[in-house]
């Protein structure tokens, strides 16, 4: 969400969240506190991310707060970054705010919640073994009527006890429609009419469905944050002659790091001394190891594999690539899915109106039929109620999403909210750049033709010396077939004409250096050339020298991305190119696009995209990839701008939606693909759950379900939704 300058970001951790419900809940909550202009509850990993105003910033801090203390009393509220991640949920923190917690505060925030939760589950499995023998002794034995009902209320309370208090505590503070109020009004029902062993069953048999839909949503929840979990714990610092291990973020700029076999590269940096291959996986889900030595660049989160490095750091931790990542990764899920708020809307009119249905239930047909009991009535509304749960979307969807976006990121994909994930699936243009995203962007100069009189070796040394100061790619391909050293002092008035060449003074000489508009322009003669390739002419003091052909290479992946794209159901592939017709037009012909639009300046591709937008209906969406650099505008125009080989540039990560690792187009099919699948699969819960819980409220409403049927209808799409949702992590994209 953009906006503007007095906005801030603050995030918190919610420790102890494991209902998907409350999380809803204190997002709802939050959302009205004066000050704040967003707010987001990532159930999956156990955050907050809100925006509030900045002068405000510390009060609105307070205030939510106190607000989550009201909504779940139960949730310990921490500030992002001060203690240690919840092992079972949150990734490890990517920016440790401050040192002065010291490593105790770390160390409390892993063990504590890991201890925490495995000592709840000890500590529930007790309570319903003893709740569910208490259960059986009263249902078994021949007892007076008295101590039967004695019986089983202490078993009910020893089973449901919690769930009961938290509905009186919630209706205390006016918030009525949630789960544990229908669970307590269906069980304590159930007592008034007499039915003392289905209470406490359908209260033992809830417990225990929640019981396994924690362990579910943990063990999810863990395995996403493995595949996230890039984040190094450590960094070999050297100074002089010693070696000390201290944490990333305490490391400058220029210091000396060792990284032995076996460890992470804890920050970005250049290699000093030493030669490896490194695993790249964890990052562009690359399984060719990448061979690296003295002089190479290495990036934050690669694996060394088999020799000792030195490395000079380039980046502090916070800028580093593992930080950026885990940074994207983790805000992802505040941008939500159109799926995902629906169901935010859906459980708002869905609860009250069950709780009325329910209501007319037990009241109307006692009045309107004679014969109708009261009490089977009443029986029937509780069934009603407890069917109505909606758990399984509440739980499953979020967790869908942020498994896709899970899946992603293993393949190198970095996806930056779960809209944009659900975009994909509606992507029906894709416009590549054509430099760097479908070529390799590695100019060489594949001829000389020298003219009038030249040498080849003259015209070359021309060209290089007129080429000297400019960082673009054929420049500097030039620059590398000269190969000689290049004297600055022979050059003068060096002036670099936009979209047409450079001019300069060479040797009291005037050099133009540049495409056909440039020699038009200075009114040069000269015979258009037939050699494919980018052309660069030259002329010495308005006489024509020659032309050198440099040519890009095509990169093997891009054929194989667009028939990948096109078995996806893309109707039209653009490419658009500042290159000249002929050049474009050969790569498209060979390539297999649809359109190809050559010549075109930075702002020329933002109208090219333009067009295409207005001949698409409002449904279709236009994916844009590019390098980055220059294509910063093109990627924040399109509906789904994909920055490729993101790694590189900092303006693409900032403007992209989604970021591709590696240099490779067809991840973008891949990427879709895994969009495909977890849109397949979140609505396959969403369906499976809104069937089942149908066809049980009307069994329900016709006395033919009971209770337990209605719990299992409630707990059980839960944990398959849940089960379900986990298979998205498990995508391969297998394309063509």
């Amino acid at each position: 969400m953009e906006t503007g300058t007095s906005a801030v970001k603050r995030k918190l951790v919610l420790e102890g969240l494991d209902c998907a419900n409350c999380a809803m809940k204190i997002e709802n909550g939050v959302q009205k506190i004066d000050g704040v202009s967003a707010c987001s509850v990532n159930f999956a990993n156990k955050t907050l991310t809100m925006e509030l105003v900045s002068d405000r910033s510390d009060d609105i801090l307070e205030q939510t707060k106190k607000k989550i203390r009201t909504l779940e009393p139960g949730i310990k509220v921490l500030e992002y970054g001060t203690a240690g991640s919840p092992r079972g949920g949150s990734f490890k923190h990517s920016h440790a705010h401050s040192h002065d917690h010291g490593a105790e505060a770390e160390d409390d925030g892993h063990g504590h919640s890991h201890d925490h939760g495995a000592q709840s589950i000890k500590i529930m499995v007790a309570r319903l073994t003893t709740g569910l023998a208490i259960g059986v002794l009263a249902f078994a034995l021949p007892l007076s009527w008295e101590l039967e009902l004695i019986l089983f209320i202490a078993s009910y309370l020893i089973v449901g006890g919690d769930i009961v208090f938290k509905a009186l505590k919630n209706i205390v503070r006016g918030q009525v429609f949630d789960e544990y109020f229908l669970m307590s009004i269906a069980t304590v029902g159930a007592f008034v009419i007499g039915e003392y062993p289905e209470g406490v069953a359908v209260m033992l048999f809830y417990q225990v469905g929640e019981l396994f839909q924690s362990i579910a949503v943990n063990r999810s929840r863990k395995s996403i944050s493995a595949l996230m979990d890039i984040r190094p714990d450590f960094a070999n610092l050297k100074t002089g002659n010693e070696i000390k291990r201290v944490s990333p973020e305490e490391v400058r700029i220029g210091d000396l790091i060792v990284v032995r076999p076996g460890e992470k590269v804890p920050l970005d940096g250049k290699i000093i001394e030493g030669n490896s291959a490194m695993d790249t996986s964890a990052l562009t889900g690359e399984s060719v190891p990448r061979q690296v030595a003295a002089g190479d660049n290495v990036l934050s989160g690669f694996i060394n594999k088999n020799g000792a490095l030195t490395i000079e750091v380039s980046k502090v931790f916070g800028e580093s690539t593992v930080a950026k990542i885990l940074d994207l990764v983790e805000n992802a899920s505040s941008k939500k899915a159109p799926t995902e708020n629906f169901i935010t809307k859906f459980a708002r009119y869905y609860t009250p109106f069950v709780v009325i249905v329910a209501a007319l239930l037990a009241v109307v047909p006692p009045l309107l039929f004679s014969g109708a009991t009261f009490s089977d009535w009443v029986y029937r509304a509780l069934v009603f109620l407890v069917i109505s749960c909606p758990c399984a979307l509440v739980v499953s969807i979020p967790l869908g999403f942020f498994g896709g976006i899970g899946a992603s990121s293993k393949n190198g994909i970095l996806v930056k909210g779960s809209n944009y994930l659900e975009a994909l699936n509606d992507v029906k243009y894709v416009v590549f750049d054509k430099t760097g995203t479908l070529t390799k962007g590695e100019f060489k100069v594949n001829g000389i033709y020298p003219q009038n009189g030249w040498t080849e070796q003259a015209l070359l040394r021309q060209a290089a010396f007129a080429e000297m100061h400019s960082t673009h790619p054929i420049a500097e391909s030039i620059r590398e077939a000269y190969g000689q050293e290049l004297n600055e002092e022979l050059l003068s008035g060096y002036n670099e004409i936009s979209g047409h060449g450079i001019q300069v003074v060479l040797e009291g000489k005037e050099v133009l250096a540049g495409n056909a508009k440039l020699m038009k322009r200075e009114n040069v003669d000269f015979a258009a050339p037939s050699e494919l390739g980018t052309i660069v002419h030259i002329a010495i003091d308005k006489q024509y020298a020659g032309y050198l052909v440099i040519a890009d290479e095509v990169k093997e992946d891009s054929a194989r991305a667009i028939r990948s794209l096109k078995k996806l159901g893309v109707k039209k592939i653009v490419m658009l190119t500042g290159d000249i017709k002929t050049v474009g037009e050969a790569v498209g012909k060979k390539l297999g696009v649809d359109e190809v639009h050559s010549e075109l300046l930075p702002q020329h591709k933002v109208e090219e995209l333009e067009k295409i937008d207005r001949q698409k209906s409002s449904k279709e969406k236009i994916a844009f990839v590019g390098d980055g650099i220059n294509d910063t505008p093109v990627l924040a125009r399109a509906d789904v701008g994909v920055a490729m080989g993101g790694l590189g540039s900092d303006a693409a990560i900032e403007a992209a939606d989604i970021v591709i690792m590696t240099d490779e187009p067809s991840k973008l099919a891949s990427a879709i693909h895994i969009a495909k699948r977890t849109r397949r699969i979140v609505w396959q819960n969403i369906l499976f759950a809104l069937l089942v819980k149908a066809v049980f409220l009307l069994l329900g409403a016709f006395g033919i379900a009971t209770m337990w049927e209605a719990v299992f209808s409630d707990v059980g799409v839960t944990l398959l939704a849940v089960l379900n949702a986990m298979r998205v992590l498990k995508i391969k994209p297998n394309l063509a």
